[in-house]
């Protein structure tokens, strides 16, 4: 039985590759941060998808209907974890459709709408004081949103209007 051999020009073979490569973010973790997402599981017993750590406060992201466990019956999940790293931590619920992950970022915040018309994500807000919220100074909120949000997704910008 003879092989199949043909001959790909360099061309052809630049085209293939653009057209399947896929950027993936590649995510380290250090012991420290390995521990916090262990002890988490342990007390919370929520499968936790990511964790990483934004001016001193942690961020879980946890599996799809997972965040009832993970923050438990009146915060007491949270608490305890909070009191014993002694730090602030903030729960996400991972969701497969960008919208929803967005709108699970930005929980406590109500937005009205967020559209997503070819990686420009747009997200609405109901007043002044919403936008403001999500935006937060110097732009502190958007961008902390946009970096938890190309963790999972490709897009190209996040606008609030």
């Amino acid at each position: 039985m003879q092989k199949a051999f043909f001959y790909i020009s360099n061309w052809h073979y630049k085209r293939i590759k653009k057209l399947w490569s896929f950027k993936m973010i590649k995510i380290k973790y250090d012991a420290s941060l390995i521990k916090f997402i262990s002890l988490f599981e342990s007390i919370s017993n929520a499968k936790v998808k990511d964790a990483f750590v934004d001016n001193g406060n942690i961020i879980f992201v946890v599996e799809e209907d997972q965040i009832a466990k993970a923050i438990g019956k009146h915060g007491i999940n949270v608490k305890r974890v909070e009191r014993v790293i002694k730090r602030g931590v903030k729960i996400v619920e991972f969701s497969k459709d960008i919208t929803g992950f967005v709108r699970n970022c930005v929980f406590p915040i109500v937005v009205g709408d967020i559209k997503n018309d070819n990686g420009m994500l747009t997200i609405y807000g109901n007043d002044v004081k919403t936008r403001s919220m999500l935006i937060g100074r110097d732009r502190k909120n958007l961008n902390l949103l946009k970096s938890t949000v190309a963790r999972y997704f490709e897009f190209k910008d996040i606008r609030v209007a």
